[in-house]
């Protein structure tokens, strides 16, 4: 072997070693995460250095652990007991991310695997203690925002102090045994027909005061008419239409005298 050649080789067998050094010491963090380093040979993980994304550099042995920091939804098939022991499915989803700022915190006190440690079995146990406040009626209609709303806010003080932030619960599907759902809407329905008719009846009553109302105005008009006319008035007004029409020219002959009426008599208009 040329003795020239070994050092050659010694050097590429060197640089070779250190290329795949440097591949491993750095980490790329994607888009919409964030890291903690772990130091395996120094203090564990790095408190109060939270990596953003892109590649970040650190020695071979070192760790980094990453965390989606974007608003993730999980959905959850829960069953619950209402407050008369009744079984109700709920479909819910979660809108959860961690607080990124103390991304640190929850790497040594949670993980990142929190959502199946802390936020699953905390959403199952708060549900299946509010849902037995609530009615299988509450529950399916009336108060199911409600009791997300109750639910929402009990899972944000659970879990902020476990560095974990509740965006959002969503009640996507209720599902109630067939006989309480069948129940359900015949109540539905008949309180839909009562409304219906509490209208038709109140618009008959409005048109029954509308036609009452007309019918006395009638009765007092004709009472003051009937009550003001005699043959004096009658006659005052017939000698005043026979001056307007004597004035009009279409009107060619008129001839004033009495009817056994006592109104003017009028010939002769075109």
């Amino acid at each position: 072997m040329n003795s020239k050649t070994t050092p050659m080789r010694r050097r590429a067998g060197l640089m070779i070693i250190v290329a795949l050094l440097l591949a491993g010491c750095g980490t790329q963090v994607p888009s919409g995460y964030h890291a903690v380093k772990y130091l395996k040979f120094g203090d564990g993980t790095e408190m109060g250095h939270i990596y953003t994304e892109g590649f970040q550099w650190h020695l071979v042995w070192n760790s980094m652990y990453l965390y989606k920091t974007r608003t993730t939804e999980n959905k959850e098939n829960l069953t619950v007991l209402s407050s008369d022991g009744a079984t109700i499915k709920l479909e819910v989803s979660i809108l959860t991310r961690p607080d990124f700022q103390k991304l640190d915190s929850l790497q040594i006190t949670v993980g990142p695997d929190y959502y199946n440690v802390v936020v699953a079995p905390t959403l199952r146990g708060e549900s299946r203690r509010i849902a037995g406040r609530y009615t299988p009626e509450e529950i399916y209609s009336s108060k199911r925002d409600q009791l997300a709303a109750e639910l929402l806010e009990t899972m944000r003080q659970q879990l902020l102090s476990r560095f974990i932030i509740i965006e959002n619960v969503i009640f996507r599907d209720v599902g109630l045994p067939q006989r309480i759902s069948d129940a359900i809407n015949e109540k539905l329905a008949a309180e839909q027909e009562a409304q219906r008719m509490k209208f038709i009846l109140d618009r008959e009553k409005q048109e029954a005061d509308r036609k009452r109302i007309e019918a006395q105005g009638i009765a007092d008009f004709q009472k003051i008419v009937s009550t003001g006319l005699n043959p004096m008035l009658l006659q005052w007004k017939g000698i005043e239409a026979t001056e307007e029409l004597a004035k009009s020219p279409n009107t060619k002959i008129v001839v004033v005298g009495n009817t056994k009426d006592g109104l003017p008599l009028i010939l002769g208009g075109q």
